[in-house]
């Protein structure tokens, strides 16, 4: 009875995807690093997309519809990494025929789709999780105890920048008005979700500078938001237009931490005046998505619903900050 018992706990979590894009490609590469999940297939609406997919990482099983996973029964969780117009209803879809999910950030385009999916989820009582992976990493994990530490003493200033050049095409997803395009939504996630990290709060005053591209659709965007209790202040800045420094700095009245490259943060440094007084560091050979999956798949053999990392009220900040900043455009 106990070998039995432990056989159960060490069977991994058999994933799969839905969608054979760039940002699956990083899941599958990084679900080998973690020791309680095993990827078992892909979906894609183009079958030979899904085969050739399948083929590149050794996944047992290739789907050419979202329908013909999701009616597997021996997947146990899906990734979602289709574009996130499309989110709400390929979780709910997922949730519905039993499967547990997690779904790549931004997790949905507004906070009533939120909801939605976060009422079939507690319906269904299957695991749901916004992917934001950042959160996960030992890095950003270990600044986060420091700021808690009072390292930096009282943090008064987070900036956090996000961007890269994309060339303008109103043929391209990001920025296609139809699939919720925009650098917003697409990249401002980041800035957004590690302000929120740090000062778990909403802002009382926020200022809002924005470029739009000739459809319409943002691609520079620049908030500075005010708190006034405690006093702080939150710089976030998200474009297609160039490439920015994708940095995040959190300044208090004793010290400073910076991360260069957060979003897959390898690297943190605390100085004190300009003297780096501590490091932490991740050597590593994958990206880190990992982190995610290997805590994901042990709660969801724990038999927990949500994530106590990324809960459904971060996701509901995300969102509503989101849709906040819009309110400007």
């Amino acid at each position: 009875m106990i070998i039995l018992q432990d056989t159960v706990k060490s069977t991994p979590i058999h994933w799969g995807i839905m969608g054979a894009g760039r940002i699956a490609r990083t899941f599958a590469h990084d679900i080998q690093f973690a020791k309680s999940a095993s990827l078992y297939g892909v979906a894609s609406r183009e079958q030979s997309k899904a085969q050739s997919f399948a083929a590149d990482f050794s996944i047992p099983v290739f789907y050419s519809s979202y329908e013909a996973i999701l009616k597997d029964p021996k997947v146990d969780a899906v990734y979602i990494a289709t574009p996130h117009s499309h989110h709400k209803n390929h979780a709910i879809a997922a949730l519905r025929a039993g499967k547990h999910v997690l779904c790549e950030k931004p997790v949905v385009v507004n906070p009533q789709e939120l909801e939605d999916v976060i009422t079939v989820a507690q319906e269904t009582g299957k695991y749901f999780m916004e992917g934001m992976w950042t959160y996960f990493m030992p890095v950003i994990q270990t600044v986060s105890h420091w700021v808690n530490q009072g390292r930096i003493g009282q943090l008064h200033h987070v900036k956090a920048d996000f961007g890269f050049p994309l060339a303008y095409s109103s043929e391209l997803r990001e920025y296609n008005n139809k699939l919720a395009g925009g650098c917003l939504l697409e990249m401002g996630i980041y800035p957004i979700a590690m302000a929120w990290l740090f000062l778990g709060q909403d802002p009382d005053q926020q200022t809002v500078w924005h470029h739009k591209a000739p459809n319409g659709v943002e691609d520079d965007v620049v908030v500075l938001n005010i708190f006034d209790a405690p006093s702080a202040t939150a710089q976030l800045t998200t474009s297609f237009r160039s490439k920015l420094n994708n940095n995040l700095t959190l300044i208090g009245d004793q010290g400073t931490i910076f991360v260069q490259d957060y979003w897959a943060a390898r690297e943190a440094k605390l100085y004190r005046h300009n003297q780096c007084i501590d490091r932490c560091e991740e050597v590593r050979e994958h990206q880190g998505f990992n982190h995610q999956i290997e805590q994901v798949s042990c709660d969801i053999k724990a038999g927990k619903t949500e994530s106590s990392v990324v809960t459904w009220n971060d996701s509901r900040a995300f969102q509503r900050h989101i849709q906040k900043i819009k309110t400007h455009f």
